[in-house]
């Protein structure tokens, strides 16, 4: 997610950009270590101060965050590292990398407390409870309204518009090896084209001028003309973001438009749900067991859609109003069976690179 966030904001980006998550944390050694739950996660997480701090209140545990870049590198650190965690807890694995910690023991065994309000469909893992569904969402490419209006052009709405002629050196994608979000886009054209056809889509979409960059960051808020925290130096006013980027560019205004300036092209959704886990070794596995519980928790899926612009995956969870009123509502993304993409993702992220970045 993405990417989106999946996704995918200073009141707007600050969020999303990350700077650092200001979480109190003990020093080395004796009881601060014991008083402290480390969570790895990738660079795209955020939450509450005063969210952390309640779970500080009612656990006694402090949480410190080690981020680890975007998503899929995130991931390959924790594969790394498995023998010897960074941490308590890892969050920010989607359903497009999930077997590959899974496969390699990156995570023990834990049913957190929440999980009955979880749609079985999100819990792929639900029989050895290796992972915790955290969010939901679609990766989609978003437009910049304005940018579209001016030129008195169209925006795209599905993936075959993206290569059309009129889109040309308008899209900017991420690293599908690195990035989430990335990878989304890359398994929405195998589940549009199949087998057959999404290999000869990428060939066409990079002879109409695809640009690829390392990171969601580095796509929307430095190439993408509609982000805000770019302040209009992108040059490309297509990204592959989340449906759930929108409300991002109306969070704080004070008067808010009838409608967030950037829209989403629902035809080029790929659906992602990110999920965390007990990392297998880790030190403080009472706090870690403590944390993923909180992360099922009201109080905190309803505090994430205006901090990572997602889904929460609680069915009994308020959605805010900027968040209804502004996101956009995917009825059909695509998706891909979890052991579909197990078996071939390596495949084809070696094969997608070929074609659109050497």
């Amino acid at each position: 997610m993405n990417t989106n966030a999946r996704r995918a904001a200073a009141a707007t980006t600050a969020v999303l950009a990350l700077a650092v998550l200001a979480t109190a944390c003990g020093g080395p050694g004796g009881d601060d270590d014991a008083k402290t739950v480390t969570l790895v996660t990738h660079d795209s997480f955020a939450a509450s101060k005063s969210v952390l701090a309640d779970f500080t209140e009612k656990t006694g545990y402090k949480v410190k965050v080690l981020r680890g870049g975007d998503a899929g590198a995130a991931v390959n650190q924790a594969v790394l590292n498995k023998d010897n965690p960074q941490g308590d807890v890892f969050f920010g694995v989607d359903n497009t990398l999930l077997s590959r910690p899974l496969g390699k023991g990156v995570f023990a065994p834990y049913r957190a407390k929440g999980l009955d309000k979880v749609p079985a469909g999100l819990q792929p893992d639900s029989g050895k409870h290796r992972v915790t569904p955290v969010d939901t969402g679609s990766v989609c490419v978003n437009y910049d309204r304005k940018w579209f209006a001016d030129k008195k052009l169209d925006p795209p709405r599905t993936l075959a518009d993206l290569t059309k002629p009129r889109y040309k050196n308008l899209l900017v994608t991420e690293d599908a090896a690195n990035s989430s979000p990335g990878l989304a886009f890359v398994l929405a054209t195998v589940a549009e084209y199949g087998e057959a056809g999404w290999q000869g889509y990428w060939k066409k979409l990079r002879a109409n001028g695809v640009e690829v960059v390392d990171s969601w960051e580095q796509a929307y808020q430095d190439r993408f003309t509609g982000s805000r925290a770019g302040k209009g130096q992108g040059d490309k006013p297509l990204v592959v973001s989340y449906a759930s980027s929108p409300p991002v560019e109306v969070l704080g205004d004070k008067h808010p438009p009838k409608q967030a300036p950037t829209g989403v092209a629902k035809g080029t959704c790929f659906q992602q749900t990110e999920y965390a886990g007990l990392l297998s070794g880790a030190r403080n596995t009472k706090g870690g067991k403590a944390l993923l519980d909180f992360l099922l928790s009201k109080r905190f899926q309803e505090d994430l859609p205006l901090q990572m612009f997602v889904d929460p995956v609680r069915e009994d969870a308020k959605l805010p109003r900027l968040f209804t009123e502004y996101g956009e509502t995917v009825d059909n993304p695509r998706t891909l069976a979890p052991k579909k993409i197990a078996d071939n993702r390596e495949r084809w992220i070696k094969t997608w690179t070929s074609l659109a970045v050497k």
